[in-house]
């Protein structure tokens, strides 16, 4: 326990980290477009600026963690990337995602971040003082999944990425869209 210099009483550690709210951007913020480097070919789901609104309304920090593999297979730059991730934002609204983490390497590459390793997730926790046991990860394929299961947060599978077929998933939850899983994680509170 550490004591709070103002009040000089113990202090919860836990009660000062915050919930979060982990998101994979392509195929669960905006359409899977197979390697995105264009920021003209951004688009967001209808319905997912409102939704994160509301999570962050509930106190949750909003992370976005990201493979892009298209980086390390040569097939577009790091300035392109963010490119692309600066018009995610903005059309996501000022303020809305806290942070956003991205892997840029290729399959078969050995790294730490690449999902389901949990290097993006650990990196986050520690850098905006995260609870895990308190916080979800949101993403369209089974490897989100198993990122979220080895970081220890419980997740949500969407049917708005390319493969929408979940009957196999470990995910804790299936929704059909963002605005669902927000709706799932505001129901768990």
């Amino acid at each position: 326990m550490n004591l709070s210099p103002v009040s000089k009483r113990p202090v919860d550690m836990t009660e000062a980290l915050s919930a979060a709210v982990f998101v994979d951007r392509d195929g669960t913020i905006i359409e899977d477009r197979d390697y995105c480097s264009d920021p003209k070919d951004v688009k967001i789901f209808p319905g997912v600026p409102e939704a994160l609104r509301r999570l962050k309304s509930k106190g949750f920090k909003l992370i976005i963690v990201t493979n892009q593999s298209g980086i390390g297979r040569g097939l577009f730059t790091l300035e392109q990337y963010r490119a692309v991730e600066a018009e995610v934002l903005r059309q996501l609204g000022d303020g809305v995602i806290d942070a956003s983490y991205f892997c840029p390497d290729a399959p078969g590459h050995h790294c730490n971040c690449r999902k389901p390793a949990t290097g993006m997730i650990c990196a986050a926790a520690r850098e905006h003082q995260l609870d895990l046991s308190r916080s979800f990860l949101v993403g369209d394929k089974e490897t989100d999944v198993e990122c979220g299961h080895n970081a220890g947060v419980r997740a949500i599978r969407v049917k708005t990425g390319p493969h929408r077929d979940t009957g196999d998933s470990n995910a804790d939850w299936i929704a059909e869209d963002l605005s669902a899983a927000a709706q799932i994680v505001l129901d768990q509170q």
